[in-house]
């Protein structure tokens, strides 16, 4: 039987120059898996807690005890276990860490180990990483991307509160055309902030780190950028927005420092559904604080049937988390993320949790993301119709969104998921 033979740990680096953990899996047959651990700079509470050391080495936030635990107890239980049965690898682990959110080895040193797992298993089958996942399946398409024009929130400085406005292609016939949209939106915006002196850099995931006075303003940009590509807001190209109102709010209060308010669950509610009226936006992430569970049940009885309503930090890609959302009447979306989860398995489990609420579902990177691909893969194999990445800049977006080309190349054609198949395409 073929079988991990060692789980070799090391420290890199992501996008944010902060350390990280990669993990490298070999098996008995010489086949060997990497993967790399990448961070969140906007967290949730209920997420697996990245293990740092603390001490003045990177303010703290070296990753050497993950590391050694990859290296020491992590390989040492999974030595001799069929990297075929992720399930029982990944228990293994969570069994030995002991903990609820996976603090005595780190979320960190988990997540990649358990992500090389599956890289391992796929080469030694002879199979692409997406491929391999979604054996049992036949339709295979790419999913459809949602790319960050500007960047706010703790992405940014917070120089605008909002942390993502972002553009998705809801017109576009394919992964490859609506890529090509994205680049014309990300250019035109960036010819609009240099002509207006608003420009003030890049934010960590790749958009443009704005100067804007006021929130809203930003949705006006961003239109006015769509409409400069050539595009038609509302119809080719539209608006998602990640709120991320966790970060600015606690109690049922929400302050807003760009705008000079400070409010409460219904007028941040009556803000977001007031924009909804205005602007082409199909999507809104963590609109309410992650314990704000009637207002965001409010919120999403008035928003939800024409739009995705995300669950961020509301759910931290939890299946017992999603499941409790959907009893109480909130959101309707979740955004899958690995090292929220910890494990793939556990990340699989909060996907297949979702699909049976009858919500749909978005597979997403971090702030602190490398040029590890596996994300792609796992839109792909799982069939999950969305993919956000970040920006249309910066080489560990890039990656990510050029290995989505890749694949639409082996299965000759790009096709996505058709516009219908969304909450905005269902007579909103």
């Amino acid at each position: 039987m073929n079988a991990i033979e060692s789980v070799l740990g090391r420290r890199v680096w992501d996008s944010r120059g902060r350390p990280t953990v990669e993990a490298e899996v070999r098996l008995s047959d010489g086949v060997t898996g990497r993967a790399i651990a990448p961070a969140g700079a906007s967290t949730g509470s209920s997420e697996a807690v990245d293990k740092r050391d603390g001490g003045n080495a990177f303010g703290g936030l070296d990753v050497q005890e993950a590391v050694a635990a990859v290296n020491g107890e992590i390989s040492d239980v999974l030595r001799g276990f069929d990297p075929r049965d992720q399930a029982a690898a990944d228990q293994a682990m969570i069994n030995l860490d002991g903990t609820a959110n996976r603090s005595r080895l780190g979320g960190n040193a988990l997540v990649a180990t358990s992500m090389a797992i599956a890289h391992a298993a796929a080469a030694s089958a002879g199979q692409p990483l997406w491929r391999y996942l979604g054996e049992d399946r036949s339709d295979f398409s790419l999913p459809l991307p949602e790319v960050q024009i500007f960047g706010g929130g703790a992405h940014a400085g917070r120089r605008v509160d909002i942390q993502d406005f972002m553009v998705i292609a809801t017109g576009a016939q394919g992964y490859t055309q609506a890529l090509e949209w994205t680049a014309e939106v990300y250019r035109a915006a960036g010819t609009l902030m240099q002509d207006a002196g608003l420009m003030q850099g890049v934010a960590d995931e790749g958009g443009f780190w704005p100067a804007f006075e006021t929130n809203e303003q930003a949705l006006d940009y961003l239109v006015r950028a769509i409409e400069r590509a050539g595009f038609t807001p509302g119809d080719e190209m539209a608006i998602s927005l990640d709120i991320a109102a966790t970060d600015f709010g606690a109690d049922g209060r929400y302050r807003l420092a760009t705008d000079a308010r400070d409010v409460d669950s219904d007028a941040l509610s009556e803000m977001l559904l007031g924009w909804l009226e205005r602007y082409p936006i199909v999507a809104i992430e963590d609109p309410l604080g992650e314990d704000d569970h009637e207002a965001m049940a409010k919120f999403t009885a008035a928003a939800g049937p024409h739009v995705e309503v995300i669950a961020d930090d509301f759910i931290c890609t939890s299946a017992d988390l999603i499941k409790a959302a959907h009893a109480g009447g909130a959101c309707n979306t979740a955004l899958i993320k690995p090292n929220q989860a910890g494990t793939l398995t556990e990340t699989k489990a909060a996907l297949d949790a979702a699909r049976a609420a009858g919500w749909e579902s978005i597979v997403s990177a971090r702030s602190g993301e490398t040029e590890d691909v596996t994300i792609v893969h796992l839109a792909v194999g799982w069939g999950v119709k969305q993919l956000k990445v970040g920006s249309f800049a910066r080489s560990e977006r890039m990656a990510k969104w050029n290995e989505g080309l890749r694949i639409a190349e082996v299965l000759e054609g790009d096709r996505m998921a058709p516009r219908d198949a969304f909450p905005w395409g269902r007579g909103a």
